[in-house]
């Protein structure tokens, strides 16, 4: 796989996490906060995706993708990622594994809020990163 392929698999991937992101909004907005967090988990993990293909990395795994976010762009980053994205994005997917497999969960407002600002957040740096780098290749 080339790097027209790897560009055009970030661009796709962006642009899903943007609509999972939108989906997530809708859902806390209609109060349906176990689907809201489970959308907005989903739109990190597509955008951290993005992010990888960037760097030629390819992942088939939640786990695998956060430990390669961590490792290419905290531990081995520019600094453009921190510890605390990171520290975000792992929330999000406890938040989301209580929402999905916990029958007892009960998900509040405030939390789903949250982690839906939060995933703004990261969603939005992501994009931010993806445009800068194709602006240095141009």
């Amino acid at each position: 796989m080339d790097k027209e392929y790897f560009d055009a698999l970030a661009q796709i991937r962006l642009m899903r996490s943007k609509e999972l992101l939108e989906e997530a909004i809708g859902l806390l907005e209609r109060d349906s906060y176990k689907s809201a967090n489970n959308r907005a988990f989903y739109a990190m993990e597509k955008g951290i995706k993005a992010l990888l293909a960037v760097v030629g990395v390819e992942v088939t795994t939640h786990n695998g993708g956060l430990k390669q976010f961590n490792y290419c762009f905290i531990y081995k980053g520019d600094g453009t990622f921190t510890p605390e994205d990171y520290q975000k994005i792992a929330s999000a997917e406890q938040i989301r594994n209580a929402s999905d497999y916990d029958d007892f969960y009960v998900a509040s407002k405030e939390e789903t809020r949250q982690l839906v600002e939060n995933t703004k957040y990261i969603v939005d740096k992501i994009e931010r990163y993806i445009v800068s780098r194709k602006g240095e290749e141009a």
